[in-house]
């Protein structure tokens, strides 16, 4: 092992695992937590766009296009893409289950545009507007995004839907299988694929300025919501005007509306979201998934994580990915490892970092080939350095030239000009589809408690019967969609 990377063989007692972060973060030779709180206070740097110093000065823009687009979500997350999307296209309609005007209200989001039609069930807007918009924008809670998506591209529409893709493998397929039988522009929202980052990764990688790349390792201060084994969710009677129908969507069995889920606190839920790992995983793995060309993993591993139940993904996980093939199914000469940490817990930084220099909190990755590190902090590639600086100011002058196009505008404004250009964005299904798949089998590995071998074409971990149940869920009466059905 190259004597720049810190060991990845950690090997606690899961049967009594720890039932802390610290104790978490010392039984793998990791650093002391940076707690979320800490992390948050030193600016919290996932889900950019539509701040509220912009959005307190925000003026309503002209389209630079004359195309069409429906909106299904505009809080949280779908209150950013939708002030973003105003500057590119013509917002014809909206789909929200709840309008209200809380902190994370789509109403406040709806009162911009006052004279667009609102529905509360996104299957009644394609039924009374359909022939009045050319794509839909899907900015919902994960467990959403495969049910609205499916049902845009049955109609023939252009999808743009945040990360992760779906939150069950099965549903991203499916909505591959979707995309090329209905042949719609298709992106999936991750800003750091747009990004100059991602390309100089790439472009540096290739030009061996850290030899062979054979780890990188992850960290995350996610969850900053509820997780862990025995969360409940207090019944409650949801808000006036709220469809709480549609919110549960595919989900089985039916729950009562609480709001412990809704608006925010569902990403913890395996039913509604994903995990630490959904939140930020898609972000944090696009960059070394794209620059290595990398197949999906052939072994995934729980390393180590605090206690979680059927219902709820752990405050704190440790996985690990191994792939021995690039995409297209050629083997690689030198197998890559991802090592994913969530919950605040940092791996150690590498042994060249100058004194004093510490890594980003919030969250951030290591690439380790065999000649050198590249680090980048946050959750997007924004920017890259070789460690330790003096290998960055000896690399500077021979930089490789730009090989890679770059992106003009974030990924829905890339969307857009790709909708016009009959072409398809950097984030398109084919290639999200898999990033996604990736993503999940990590949230696989952490509910099967076991190594897990995967077969990607049938969708199998081979040997394990029981993961079919995990795979793909059993969707409540009326919410039953498929590739075949479009």
């Amino acid at each position: 092992m190259n004597e720049q990377t810190p060991s990845s063989n950690f090997s606690p007692d899961r049967r009594n695992f720890l039932k802390t972060g610290a104790l978490l973060a010392a039984s793998l030779g990791l650093p002391a937590m940076a707690g979320a709180a800490d992390a948050k206070k030193k600016g919290n740097k996932a889900g950019k766009g539509g701040g509220k110093a912009k959005e307190e000065t925000w003026v309503r823009p002209t389209p630079s296009t004359d195309l069409r687009v429906a909106c299904i979500g505009l809080g949280g997350k779908g209150r950013s893409d939708v002030m973003d999307l105003a500057n590119y296209a013509h917002i014809v309609a909206f789909s929200d289950v709840d309008f209200g005007e809380g902190s994370r209200g789509s109403g406040n989001t709806a009162k911009l545009f006052p004279e667009v039609p609102r529905f509360t069930d996104y299957r009644e807007m394609f039924a009374r507007m359909a022939d009045k918009f050319d794509a839909v924008t899907i900015s919902v809670p994960d467990h959403s995004h495969f049910p609205a998506a499916m049902l845009a591209m049955k109609h023939g529409k252009h999808v743009f839907v945040q990360k992760p893709m779906a939150n069950r493998i099965w549903e991203c397929r499916q909505m591959l299988l979707a995309a090329r039988k209905s042949k719609v522009v298709t992106q999936m929202g991750i800003q750091g694929h747009t990004f100059e980052g991602q390309r100089l990764l790439k472009e540096w990688i290739e030009a061996g300025a850290i030899g062979t790349v054979h780890q990188v390792r992850y960290w995350t201060n996610r969850p900053i919501w509820p997780q862990g084994a025995g969360l409940k969710w207090e019944p409650g009677e949801p808000p006036a005007g709220m469809n709480w129908d549609v919110w549960q969507g595919t989900v089985s069995p039916e729950r009562p509306f609480s709001k412990d889920l809704h608006p925010f606190k569902w990403r913890g839920s395996w039913d509604y979201g994903c995990g630490a790992l959904g939140d930020i995983g898609c972000h944090l793995f696009d960059a070394a998934f794209w620059a290595l060309d990398l197949d999906v993993p052939s072994v995934v591993e729980l390393v180590a994580a605090t206690p979680f139940d059927e219902n709820v993904a752990p405050a704190h996980s440790v996985i690990k990915y191994k792939f021995t093939t690039a995409k297209g199914g050629q083997k690689l000469r030198t197998p890559v490892e991802f090592l994913w940490s969530d919950g605040s817990l940092l791996p150690p930084p590498p042994m060249k970092m100058e004194a004093g220099r510490t890594l980003d909190p919030t969250m951030g990755q290591l690439v380790y080939g065999t000649k050198g590190v590249i680090y980048s902090p946050s959750g997007y590639c924004e920017t890259i350095r070789l460690v330790p600086e003096a290998d960055m100011q000896a690399f500077a002058p021979n930089r490789p030239p730009k090989k890679y196009p770059r992106v003009i505008g974030g990924p829905i404004k890339e969307w857009i000009d790709a909708i016009l250009n009959k072409t398809q964005p950097g984030a398109n299904f084919e290639y999200a589809s898999k990033l996604t798949e990736v993503v999940l089998l990590g949230n696989l590995a952490i509910r099967l408690g076991k190594p897990i071998e995967w077969d990607s074409e049938n969708l199998k971990v081979k040997g394990v019967p029981e993961a079919d149940a995990l795979i793909k869920r059993e969707f409540r009466k009326g919410w039953d969609f498929s590739a075949e059905s479009t």
